[in-house]
This record gives structure tokens, sequence and C-alpha cells, in this order.
């Protein structure tokens, strides 16, 4: 296979705020392998507070680089487990380099992988659109932007509730809000109450992400949905899920890539857990690869590109939180070569 890659910084329309900091860009990695005339392109965005920097994947890349271009490809599974030990400390960078096999793969059967995966499109979930904590005029302005049937509202700061509550003011449409981590066990048994009756259908990651002993109390006590992020990363945090959330959401650049993503879904459903899949500000790389998982899912929140002020390929797009599949293969993307 030949390899390339390039890392870029795409600007937000507005600074994204959660309680854990704000950003005006997104810095992501892309990778492209070539292979018998096709080229299959991945992503892996850069968080900062998992110490992995776009600097760190492209590192990493070129000191082993040779090793990912004499694998000889024959299917995307095999190529993961190849990247996991190769890899074993960057999932950030395995994730880019799976997706971009399974979008080769893809391009070879020339089929789209929800099509190969023998997935039917016609169900799949509304995306929601994201809302970043700031003034309350501003957070309203953000939602007239863009009239959404679902709102996923970040949370997890002081008058929190109150600002969901001004929000509330302004739409119909269905709430869900994502504390990243930032309540403590008290605050969240007096806020989820409070915003059941403002007509929030889920509570993601209320809680810090090791404190499971808190989190079953909330499970007991909870009058909406718990959905594990933070808690929940990695396959082998699956099954730890049970009796504290009542659903994870998977990040594909935090566990490493469709493969292992798939197999997170499946051990979801036999443990009776319900399954979102989210996005980290990808691009429409990242994102066309969460649409090929759609159909397997509860809830997803896909929606990268339209946070961005640039993009760096074309791809899947929306309609009030519809996912409409783009014509192509793979992933179904197009992106000029890097």
């Amino acid at each position: 296979m030949n390899l390339s890659f390039r890392s870029y910084q795409l600007p937000f329309i507005h600074p994204f705020t959660i309680s854990k900091g704000t950003k005006t860009h997104q810095p992501t990695f892309v990778v492209e392998l070539g292979f018998m005339g096709h080229k299959g392109y991945g992503e892996a965005p850069a968080i900062s507070y998992y110490h992995i920097p776009v600097e760190k994947m492209q590192e990493d890349l070129e000191r082993k680089r040779i090793f990912v271009e004499k694998f000889a490809f024959s299917d995307p599974e095999r190529f993961w487990h190849y990247l996991h030990h190769l890899f074993p400390n960057n999932p950030f960078l395995v994730c880019a380099l799976d997706m971009a096999g399974w979008d080769l793969y893809g391009k070879l059967k020339r089929k789209q992988l929800h099509e190969l995966w023998g997935l039917d499109i016609t169900q799949t979930p509304l995306t929601d659109y994201t809302i970043g904590i700031d003034a309350v005029d501003k957070m309203v302005a953000k939602m007239k932007e863009r009239p959404w049937p679902i709102y996923k509202i970040k949370v997890g700061v002081e008058g929190d509730v109150e600002l969901v509550a001004e929000l509330r003011k302004h739409t119909n449409a269905m709430f869900r809000v994502d504390a990243n981590a930032g309540w403590t066990l008290e605050q969240a048994l007096e806020k989820i109450p409070l915003l059941k009756e403002l007509g929030v259908e889920l509570v993601e990651q209320p809680l810090a992400k090791d404190d499971w002993e808190g989190m079953k109390t909330l499970y007991a006590a909870s009058s909406l949905p718990l959905i594990a992020d933070e808690s929940c990363v990695f396959e082998n945090d699956v099954d730890k899920c049970p009796d504290h959330f009542h659903g994870i959401n998977i990040k594909l650049t935090k566990c490493s890539g469709i493969t292992p993503a798939r197999r997170m879904i499946s051990r979801a459903r036999e443990i009776g857990l319900k399954v979102m899949i989210g996005c980290m500000n990808e691009s429409s790389i990242g994102t066309a690869a969460i649409a090929q998982l759609a159909p397997l899912l509860d809830y997803v929140d896909m929606d990268g590109p339209l946070l961005l002020e640039e993009d760096i390929a074309r791809g899947v797009q929306f309609d009030q939180g519809r996912i409409i599949y783009t014509e192509g293969n793979g992933l179904g993307i197009t992106i000029d070569p890097l």
C-alpha cells in the first residue's frame, strides 16, 4: 500500500465550549491509503484532554510507516488487529488507518459499507445538533441559525438548568444534555428531575468517568436514561456499564475505529444497553464512517461538519436531522488526494 497523511486546523463557525474548555479550531489528522488503483481515507480528530495531538499521530506513523505500507491488505478486520499491535498506545491513529482500510475495502468491493453489512439505511435515527455552552442569547441565536428536531445541549456548569429552561422557551424540539462529567452526584440528583420537566430525552456522562459508585446510585434514582461517554471508551468498558448506565456513546476515534465499534455495538445489544455513536467534530470523512453504522443505533450525534466553517471532504448530507447518503463506494465520500 501507499500511505499519505496530512493534518488540518478546521475552524468552527462559533467558538465551541463544553465543561472542559473552549476551542475555535478542530485539529484533525487524515490518512490516505492507496492500493490497486483505489484510495481509502480515514480521520482522527485530536482532543486535548486525551493527550494525543496530531503531532503525536504523525510522529508515530512516520516512525512505522514502512510496516503499514508493507501490510498485505485483504480485509479491514485483519488490518485493524495488525494496527492494534503496531500502535498499542495510539488508538486515535489506529482509528484513522482502520477507517481508511474500510473505505478502501468498500471501494474494492464497489459498495458502501452499509451495503456490505446488509443494513437498511431507511432505519436510521435522526442526528442531533449540538449547542455549545455560551451566553443564553448566543445559544438561542445558534438554535435559530439551525432549526433542528433534536438539540444536544452542553451542560456541566453553574446555572445550566436555567440555561436549558431559557432555551426551551424558543423551541419545542427534543433536548439531550451532555454534562461531560461536569456534575457531582448531588448536583445530578437535583438537576435530572428538573431537566425531565423541560423535555430532555437523555443525559450523557453526568459524573466523573471513574465515579462508578456514584453512577450506581444515580442509575437507581434517575428518571432519564443515562448514557456513558467518557466512562466507556474501549471494548472492555462495555461490560462495566449495566446497572450504572442505560446506554453507551461510542466514539470511533477513542475506541480505535470502525472495527471495534461494531463489536461494541454487538456486545451492548447482548447485555441490554442502548447504543449511540457520537462525533468529535470530525469533518465529512469521520462523519461518513458514523453514517455507515447509523442503522444499528438508537441515537446518533454526527453533526461535526455542521459546526465547522470549512470541510475537507464531501459526503453525507442532512435534511432536518435525517441522514442523506451520497453516491459512491466505501464511506461514500469525495476528497481531493493528499
